[in-house]
């Protein structure tokens, strides 16, 4: 069905059929559910720090078990607040906050599978194209050059790649 039968249909529905179709979504889907409840009572700080407490979590467990490193986990919470229609503010933090947690672990610990580097590399670059497509790269523009600072400071494999994508974010 297109958007615009989708209109026409909901435009000859009684109040009363279209109230009930909504509740009926609201009930069935959870994603329906979590975008009501966001509209209605959007607590962007506490999403906010639940994400990052289950970011922090992938790489220092709290129950001291063995860290997973799932750069999934964070991609999970961005792609929910893009979809919510989080602050891009909200959204930038996190970005960078998953990118400079695996830094902080890996100042710990060295990889010797060039994948972990290349993801935290998809990540900065995914990070440095939403904050200028939303115009906030001053905000930012000290977080980005120290997540770049700290590829060089470690010696990331890909550091140079990091440095060319700051280079064109400048």
């Amino acid at each position: 069905m297109s958007k615009r039968d989708l209109k026409k249909y909901l435009a000859s529905l009684p109040n009363d059929e279209l109230q009930e179709q909504l509740i009926s979504l609201y009930d069935k889907f959870s994603d329906v559910k979590a975008y009501y409840d966001f509209v209605f009572n959007p607590k962007e700080e506490k999403l906010e720090q639940e994400a990052k407490v289950k970011i922090a979590n992938e790489y220092f467990p709290i129950k001291g078990k063995r860290p997973k490193l799932r750069r999934s986990t964070a991609q999970k919470y961005i792609k929910h607040f893009l979809s919510l229609g989080v602050d891009p503010y909200i959204v930038a933090d996190v970005m960078l906050f998953n990118i400079e947690t695996a830094q902080k672990y890996s100042t710990k610990r060295e990889f010797s599978n060039s994948s972990f580097y290349k993801s935290i590399l998809n990540s900065y670059k995914q990070a440095v194209d939403y904050i200028v497509v939303n115009g906030i790269s001053g905000d930012f523009k000290a977080r980005l050059l120290a997540i770049h600072d700290q590829t060089f400071k470690q010696h990331w494999e890909n550091r140079k790649e990091f440095e060319r994508i700051y280079d064109n974010f400048e």
